[in-house]
């Protein structure tokens, strides 16, 4: 399971945007999304799961494997 924390989300709303943008990412299974933080298994490029995440304006802070 990698686990990315994420700096910037505060709602529900963020929560779902974040889990959208991961959906559209090849290959994650078992995604689980709540504020702050997103869960995942699955061999996944983390410059990918970065990019997306960054892209709907939240900030990587930290992924641990």
């Amino acid at each position: 399971m990698t686990t990315v924390k994420i700096a910037g989300m505060s709602c529900n709303h963020c929560a779902m945007a974040v889990r959208k943008a991961l959906e559209a990412v090849p290959g994650i299974r078992n995604l689980e999304v709540k504020i702050g933080e997103a869960k995942f298994e699955g061999d996944v490029n983390l410059d990918a799961v970065k990019a997306a995440i960054e892209e709907e304006w939240y900030e990587v802070v930290e992924v641990t494997r």
